[in-house]
């Protein structure tokens, strides 16, 4: 009697969506190599700290990764092996907005859910494909958080942009354009450059007689670095710098103190935003890995998260998947995540995001005053 009795409660355990042996699919695309690699570890590391939590809940999924090596192509092949040889129920990632982008187009041919961590291009979510969902924030609150910074701190006249020619970095200057325009700031400075140059100075000295009051910058971590160092070598000197995030956003940027120094970034978390979780996320993160968490660690803890939740709820039937995405709600380390449909979005997560400044050696939260822990350093100088 007990023996038949265990093998009932067994069998019932295997039936649970998510738990037994017959594990969900997962998929991870991500920049695991590349040039992307740096920010890409922090994904890796974001998603392996949930799988641990999802775990402690007694959800147990197949995560399968996939290396995109930050190419539009090779991402769109790891989209296909995914869906078509894993067999995957839903996919995180990837990461860059060329990339994310790419495979948005495969998502709806597959009918897989693809749910977006961190890519900003505000088209990605405005083309009414019901599978890509994303958790961050798009393009036009990267330009308007900065922005509205600047115009609490003074009264700019002009602004500059300086941006890498990708689908990231023509989506944040173009919203960062419209938005300065609405604001009465003139742009005297528009300057898109190939990503991975050895020298930007001929842009730069461009940009320096046009005197700017503000240099809005768009880059990933190695472009981000250059940039600001030639910046401060061809004497440019705006009021503020202004980073779109990304590689402003990084440990790398924030350990090179001499150029780092009292630049702003906009960013989609901090722990000081005080959302459920984000403190203790933090403290995890950084006894594990050694650094500091960053808001591409948070995004893809949250995603992975949300898809891993959701799988737990309703199985490996990629269609329920996608509706209970669609459906549903969450509440953690990125406040509440609800994916909606409005002002030509599609299943898009309405979120806030904030300001950072380095201010000697140290990242602080300056921006909007919910979420500020320190005032801002206005206006910029160069340290010694």
């Amino acid at each position: 009697m007990m023996k038949k009795l265990a093998l009932v409660v067994a069998a019932a355990l295997l039936a649970l969506p998510g738990r037994g042996l017959a594990q969900v699919k997962v998929g991870f695309i991500n920049s695991i190599t590349g040039p992307e690699a740096p920010i890409g570890e922090t994904l890796t590391n974001g998603v392996e700290l949930a799988m641990e939590d999802l775990a402690k809940k007694g959800i147990k999924i197949q995560l399968v990764k996939q290396d995109d090596t930050g190419k539009p192509p090779v991402a769109m092949s790891a989209m296909e092996q995914l869906a078509t040889g894993d067999e995957v129920a839903a996919v995180v990632g990837p990461y860059t907005s060329a990339n994310a982008n790419a495979v948005a187009k495969l998502a709806a041919q597959y009918k897989v859910a693809q749910v977006i961590p961190a890519a900003s291009k505000e088209d990605i979510t405005r083309q009414g494909n019901k599978y890509v969902f994303r958790v961050n924030a798009p393009s036009h609150s990267y330009a308007e958080s900065l922005i509205d910074l600047a115009l609490s701190q003074g009264k700019p006249k002009s602004i500059a942009f300086i941006y890498e020619s990708t689908d990231f970095g023509t989506s944040a200057a173009a919203a960062g354009k419209e938005y300065a325009a609405k604001k009465g700031i003139q742009v005297v400075g528009d300057e898109a450059y190939q990503k991975g140059a050895p020298d930007y100075r001929s842009t730069l000295t461009k940009v320096k007689a046009a005197n700017p009051d503000l240099v809005f910058m768009v880059s990933y971590v190695a472009d981000a670095i250059l940039l600001m160092r030639q910046a401060r070598e061809v004497g440019l000197k705006p009021m503020a710098f202004l980073g779109g995030g990304a590689g402003f956003d990084t440990t790398q940027f924030e350990s090179e103190k001499d150029i780092s120094n009292l630049v702003f970034s906009t960013t989609q978390w901090t722990p000081d935003m005080g959302t459920p979780g984000a403190a203790d996320f933090a403290k995890r993160y950084q006894a594990k890995y050694g650094k500091p968490a960053t808001y591409h660690a948070a995004c893809a803890y949250a995603s992975m998260m949300i898809v891993g939740e959701t799988v737990g709820k309703v199985g490996g039937d990629k269609e329920k998947v996608r509706d209970a995405l669609a459906g549903g709600s969450w509440t953690g380390i990125m406040g509440e995540v609800k994916f909606e449909t409005y002002d030509g979005f599609t299943n898009q997560n309405k979120h806030d995001m904030a300001v950072v400044q380095y201010q000697n050696g140290v990242k602080e939260t300056v921006f909007p005053p919910k979420f500020a822990k320190k005032k801002p350093v206005w206006p910029f100088t160069w340290g010694k």
